[in-house]
């Protein structure tokens, strides 16, 4: 039987933030979220997320699952409290206790796995993954006897001789429930910190085991802003060079951000200062970018996009978008269409061929084959309470500067004269012109002031 323990407890002073530190994000993804999907690869019979600052925010980040059960630690007095409180209550204790920290959000499922293997190899009471660092200040510092652990020393409680070590202690154990229940409950507070110490109980175990591991800075824990930044970057390149090796092009991989759900197809260009963020689906033979945000997107074979965002929709191949275009969610943009400079779109639908140049926003509306919005084309869609729909039928050209009021339909084969406010549905093959006449003043001059 395997159980999982995360301690996420802590405040995270360092971080500088109202944010508990557990709920910062890595690639769109919370420093918690990213140590759980790891566990949950181990398939654990139960997994206990010990909480404490603002527990209910942390609680609420977690989709609800029947093998998690939250574990309040009110005060916080340090990791080894934190186990003690969660043998307070929990009942079920047999097999294997795994416990890591919320904040090592690198771990990889595969090295967890060999640390549980290792463990049942050797029997142990307790295995310590380890690892050495060529700057281990901040961390733990494990002494040993070949890879027995004799006994693990905090940063703040060596003197300078231990601090030449650099075997450090990368906070996560695999313990025999039995063996640990035996001590749990000796652990005292004897140290600068004034905190009970999870380490302590390797001292008190007799078969107490160190895993080393090689320092490829997937132990890196999170304390601060920079650390955050070094994870992200760490997880950045790797996504990166991922895609570089199934065919894509970046043109500037170091201004690039890819979502790690994200799919991208061969032969892509991805130009400099573009950001492609959750599940997004980029296909074969596009151009993205430059200055290009997508999220949530489907983008089909042979689309060119350039400099403009576009949230949770569909566009069809051989579109061409932008440069400055904003599409909104829920938008589908057909075969063979183009939006062009500055137009603005959300909750639309566009059939093939469809062209929107310049300065436009279409909203909430249904536009047909081979139609043609010209500049400055507004469709007004809400009345202050409501939004309304607009639908334009096929092969219709609507003139520039028109306003269409919705609720109202076009037909096919539909002309608005430029600058028209359109109030009333026209048919099939007609022209709608609504403006006042223009009337020329002869002779007519400013009045002074």
């Amino acid at each position: 039987m395997l159980s999982v323990a995360i301690l996420a407890a802590g405040k995270g002073t360092r971080m500088a933030s109202s944010l508990p530190k557990v709920l910062h994000e890595i690639s769109g993804r919370t420093l918690l979220q990213r140590v759980l999907d790891s566990c949950n690869e181990l398939n654990p019979d139960k997994i206990f997320i010990v909480v404490g600052h603002k527990s209910k925010e942390v609680e609420n980040s977690i989709i609800k699952n029947k093998n998690i059960q939250f574990i309040v630690q009110n005060p916080q007095k340090g990791t080894g409290h934190a186990v003690q409180v969660l043998f307070q209550q929990v009942k079920k204790q047999e097999g294997k206790l795994l416990v890591l920290n919320g904040d090592v959000p690198l771990i990889k499922a595969e090295t967890l796995k060999k640390l549980i293997n290792f463990h049942d190899s050797k029997n142990a009471d307790v295995s310590v993954i380890t690892t050495k660092k060529n700057n281990p200040y901040g961390y733990g510092r494990v002494f040993t006897k070949e890879n027995l652990i004799k006994k693990i020393v905090e940063e703040k409680d060596c003197n300078e001789n231990q601090r030449q070590n650099l075997l450090i202690n990368a906070g996560i154990y695999c313990f025999s429930w039995l063996s640990l229940s035996k001590i749990i409950n000796t652990l005292k507070s004897n140290n600068k910190q004034k905190e009970i110490y999870l380490t302590d109980t390797i001292t008190l175990l007799k078969k107490s085991f160190s895993l080393e591991v090689e320092d490829n800075g997937e132990l890196q824990g999170i304390n601060n802003r920079i650390q955050l930044s070094k994870c992200e970057e760490t997880i950045q390149t790797l996504i990166k060079e991922k895609h570089m090796i199934g065919g894509v092009t970046f043109i500037n991989p170091a201004s690039c951000t890819i979502s790690e759900d994200a799919i991208i197809g061969f032969d892509v260009i991805i130009e400099a200062n573009t950001h492609i963020r959750g599940k997004s689906n980029i296909s074969n033979n596009c151009k993205i970018g430059p200055n290009t945000f997508i999220k949530d997107t489907t983008v089909n074979e042979n689309c060119e996009i350039i400099n403009s965002t576009i949230f949770e929709s569909k566009i069809m191949d051989h579109v061409k978008i932008g440069p400055y275009s904003h599409i909104r969610p829920n938008c589908e943009i057909s075969s063979q269409s183009k939006i062009g400079n500055f137009v603005e779109m959300k909750n639309s639908q566009l059939d093939e061929q469809v062209k929107i140049n310049h300065l436009s926003y279409i909203g909430d509306s249904k536009i047909g084959r081979n139609t043609n919005i010209g500049a400055g084309t507004i469709t007004a869609n809400f009345d202050g309470t409501k939004k309304h729909p607009t639908n334009i039928g096929k092969n219709s050209s609507i003139g520039a500067n028109t306003v269409l009021i919705a609720p109202i339909n076009l037909g096919d084969s539909v002309t608005t004269g430029a600058g028209s406010v359109i109030t009333k549905d026209s048919q099939n093959n007609s022209l709608a012109i609504a403006r006042s006449k223009q009337v020329n003043i002869k002779n007519w001059k400013k009045n002074k002031t």
